[in-house]
């Protein structure tokens, strides 16, 4: 059996070259998904701890996207959506069973910008038959997001299947347990690295495992178009869900969609449990949190000489490091 090697973004760093940035306020963040532009290319997860209209309104005034979660009734999700203003762009997340014909049509007649099909293993004949409805159905006025996927086969045949653009990722999220329940999965970079050798140019969404803006800059130099964020977003005040008071702070409840609390909460059983519940500080307002990654980004885009998202691509020149190296990454005087 020949194993393939997996790298994770701590694996990696971007080597340094030559730039001609004066200011970094001329680096242009701009991605687009099919013809929608985004001055920023950050996704808020549709995760019910995540995005509801709050942090949708929020992501859209950044320039970026929020995907509405699916984990309540139709008339709920639309009416998120239809609280918005009417030129916001704004997502919103469906599944492959049961009621998603009927929800995808009236998200868009409620006027969302995108659907997103969110399911943990994206490469999976539900999807593809759900594709294959929701274009009978829809035909090309919206554009539909699929996945995840974790692998180049994946990202072919979800497009081949009529997807505008695919989440790629499995198991790498901070609340994820899928690959210690599963032992499958790809390590995060890796599966960037692979599915952008893609034999289409569809976008592609980086989501799972990014905890910081450098990882962010990883993420799209390695071949990402956006990416999508969960733990980086939670605790801030545009989340759902109470303050809670502990003996640390004030906290918000931050889940994965596979825990066993979110499970019985939105479907009343639990399945195969592959996340964790937990709570996390609060952060305040979302657009301090994406004002200092986007601070962040722009920098890792003038360390590498690059004023646009497709310069960085071309330019991008990784290398390994080792475990040590890790280390000395790190702002390491805390391990004394």
């Amino acid at each position: 059996m020949n194993i393939k090697e997996g790298l994770t973004y701590d694996d990696v760093l971007l080597l340094p070259q030559y730039s001609e940035i004066k200011n970094r306020a001329t680096i242009s963040l701009e991605s687009y998904l099919g013809d929608l532009l985004f001055k920023l290319p950050i996704i808020a997860s549709p995760m019910d701890t995540i995005t509801t209209s709050p942090m949708a309104a929020a992501m859209d005034e950044a320039g970026g996207l929020g995907i509405i979660h699916r984990y309540n009734s139709i008339d709920i999700q639309c009416n998120h959506v239809e609280s918005l203003p009417a030129d916001a762009m704004v997502g919103a997340a469906i599944g492959t069973s049961g009621d998603y014909l009927e929800r995808a049509t009236a998200l868009v007649n409620a006027g969302v910008t995108l659907l997103c099909i969110d399911v943990a293993h994206g490469h999976h004949i539900l999807m593809k038959e759900a594709l294959r409805k929701l274009r009978i159905v829809l035909g090309n006025k919206v554009h539909i997001m699929a996945g995840n996927v974790a692998t180049l086969e994946g990202y072919n045949d979800l497009v081949d299947w009529g997807a505008d653009s695919v989440r790629c990722n499995i198991g790498g999220g901070s609340i994820c347990s899928t690959r210690i329940q599963t032992g499958h999965g790809v390590p995060g970079f890796q599966t960037i690295l692979d599915c952008a050798q893609g034999r289409h140019p569809v976008p592609i969404i980086a989501d799972g495992g990014i905890r910081s803006a450098g990882d962010i800059v990883k993420a799209l130099a390695a071949g990402a178009d956006f990416v999508m964020l969960g733990s980086l977003l939670a605790g801030t005040d545009e989340t759902p869900g109470d303050i809670i008071n502990t003996r640390k702070g004030k906290c918000k409840a931050y889940r994965g969609m596979a825990s066993k609390n979110a499970q019985v909460e939105w479907r009343g059983k639990t399945a195969s449990l592959e996340g964790i519940a937990t709570t996390v500080p609060c952060q305040g307002p979302v657009h301090a949190v994406l004002a200092t990654l986007e601070r962040g980004v722009r920098s890792g885009f003038s360390y590498s000489g690059a004023s646009t998202l497709e310069e960085l691509q071309t330019k991008a020149e990784f290398i390994r490091q080792t475990v040590s190296g890790q280390v000395e990454s790190s702002t390491h005087i805390l391990r004394r």
